[in-house]
């Protein structure tokens, strides 16, 4: 009878077995529901304030603070010492947070301030997804918390921070597929049904797993009783709280720049800033599995070089985007996953998981602040992401033992040459010979492959954190100067961009002309000169499709010709490409 019975048993699945896969499916679908939500939400906002990137940035601070509120509950929640109470509460919350569904965009607050619409957006969204969103953030520390909690005495329950990589595994995922597959393929009025279903289905799930772990059936050996409260553990000293923030903020400072830097100043497309969010989750991905495919001395070397190219290249504009979005998504990948995998290095014990990831996301919450709120403000121009790239330098390891001669050396020869860029570019446009045979364009791309010798020093000091940062501030710096282009009159930044006025000549509309740019994008051009005050230039040049339209609308109907009386009326016109944007 005894050997039926084990047979029995043997044949029937180990629930034990089965917990670590039911609880990284639960944090799985959970991070899947938050990620589809964010560009889901975000595209339901886009009639109000269209597809600026600030609209994104300013919806990624709600998002941080939704999650860092999640966060906080979920460390709040863990000093509830029964585990029954807490899946309990849980269950409530996520049963109140889901009378809001479906999810809709809230009319309440009425319609955008046009001249400061960032307090509408965080207001809009809290009103409108902000519990869901909040309660959903929180699954993450928590069903790790419960995990270590009911695998007490399994090896597994030493490193429940495995399941973190299992979550933005499915950020990631959900994230490439609202554009690739979601989006297209559904209505708005559908994704939202979709999502309603998944947070209840994931509200079953939580049930069946809270039940699982405070009952301890298939979950530990022994008696089913409730698992015992974790031990805390050693106090997070200050000063490493302080640099858990910091590991975390600079990446998100990261990511809202390289997205403003590529929307703005590079191209505009759709979704685009799908790509660094997705990079900046896979980059937790890697730090936070048991063998990571890159180990932190391989991306260490790797970041030294690409952060150095693309301090080299942030500052000028080339036609070659496919090269230029490369060059500073890597840089910023490597960054990221560099700031990552020294904050795994230093997460602590199961017992102070969720203050670990209240740390993390208040950096997130930091950076993004930064980037999105304070930034605009105190900044003319987008000078958060070279300066976010350049601060970056400071979090990598110091280096030991005392600074050798030769890092003296290349540390001031690096600065040198970096500034030699601008002084030389400078005294060229003095000497007119020197000019009338090199053209400016030329003088621009010497500087710039000056910059890039600077950028070789800075990679030979990769080791010593500070003056690897001192030479890559000396080539943003000096970058700036080079590319700066027009002598700009006026510079103002909104919510929408920062829009610049410079004077420049133009022989050919009789010389001085007002340029409006954009970014890199040159909007309007006016000549001053009374013969050509009118002459319609850039997008309206008669050249163009929108110029012919315009001009056959005049003539009614008729195709305007390239010479004639309107010619002759309007004087000699010259493609606004005459102006040097260099």
């Amino acid at each position: 009878m005894t050997d039926v019975v084990q047979a029995e048993s043997a044949a029937r699945p180990n629930p034990g077995r089965l917990t670590p896969l039911l609880f990284a499916l639960a944090v799985f679908t959970s991070a899947c529901l938050v990620f589809v939500v964010q560009p889901m939400a975000t595209k339901l906002i886009l009639p109000s304030l269209g597809g600026s990137p600030s609209v994104w940035n300013a919806a990624m601070v709600f998002f941080q603070t939704a999650l860092l509120a999640g966060y906080g509950y979920a460390h709040a929640l863990q000093r509830i010492g029964s585990m029954r109470l807490q899946v309990l509460v849980h269950l409530a919350l996520l049963l109140a947070a889901g009378l809001s569904l479906p999810l809709r965009i809230s009319g309440v607050l009425g319609d955008p301030d046009p001249n400061a619409p960032t307090a509408w957006l965080l207001a809009t969204l809290t009103l409108s997804i902000g519990a869901p969103f909040a309660i959903l953030s929180a699954t993450a520390p928590l069903l790790q918390a419960w995990y270590a909690r009911a695998r007490a005495g399994q090896a597994d329950a030493k490193n429940p921070y495995v399941l973190y990589a299992a979550s933005n595994l499915g950020s990631f995922l959900a994230l490439l597929a609202y554009p690739v597959l979601i989006e297209p393929l559904a209505s708005l009025s559908l994704q939202r049904l979709g999502w309603s279903l998944g947070y209840g289905l994931f509200l079953v799930m939580v049930a069946g797993l809270g039940a699982l772990a405070w009952s301890g059936r298939g979950v530990r050996t022994g008696a089913a009783a409730e698992p015992a409260p974790l031990e805390a553990g050693p106090l997070i000293a200050w000063r490493e709280k302080g640099l858990l923030i910091l590991l975390a903020a600079v990446p998100s400072s990261l990511m809202l720049g390289v997205t403003a830097h590529l929307s703005t100043d590079v191209a505009s497309a759709p979704f685009l800033w799908v790509i660094p969010l997705a990079l900046y989750l896979l980059t937790f991905v890697i730090a936070f599995q048991n063998r990571p495919v890159l180990p932190l001395p391989l991306t260490l070397a790797i970041q030294a070089g690409v952060l150095a190219a693309g301090c080299a290249l942030v500052a000028f504009r080339t036609t070659e985007w496919l090269f230029v979005f490369v060059v500073n998504l890597t840089a910023f990948f490597f960054c990221a996953l560099m700031c990552h995998q020294r904050m795994a290095e230093r997460r602590p014990a199961p017992g102070r998981l969720t203050e670990f990831y209240l740390l993390l996301s208040l950096g997130g919450v930091l950076g993004g602040v930064f980037n999105a709120l304070i930034a605009p403000l105190i900044f003319n121009m987008v000078w958060e992401y070279p300066l976010a790239l350049v601060a970056v330098g400071l979090l990598r390891p110091w280096g030991e033992g005392e600074v050798r001669r030769w890092e003296i050396i290349a540390c001031v020869i690096g600065g040198l040459v970096a500034l030699a860029g601008p002084l030389g570019l400078a005294l060229v446009r003095y000497a007119p010979d020197i000019r009338a045979v090199v053209p400016d364009a030329e003088l621009v791309r010497i500087a710039q492959a000056v910059i890039g010798v600077a950028a070789l020093f800075a990679f030979l000091l990769r080791d010593r954190a500070i003056m690897f940062t001192v030479v890559l501030g000396a080539m943003v710096w000096s970058g700036y100067h080079v590319a700066r282009g027009y002598d700009w009159a006026l510079t103002e930044r909104s919510f929408f961009g920062v829009m610049r006025v410079a004077n420049t000549d133009v022989v050919g509309l009789g010389g001085p002309v007002h340029v409006l740019m954009h970014g890199t994008t040159l909007h309007g051009a006016q000549a001053q000169s009374e013969p050509h005050r009118c002459s319609p230039t850039l997008y309206y040049a008669t050249a163009t499709p929108l110029g012919q339209a315009a001009l056959t609308a005049r003539r009614g109907g008729r195709t305007a010709p390239g010479s004639g009386s309107w010619a002759r009326d309007r004087g000699p016109w010259r493609p606004i490409s005459a102006v040097r944007t260099r």
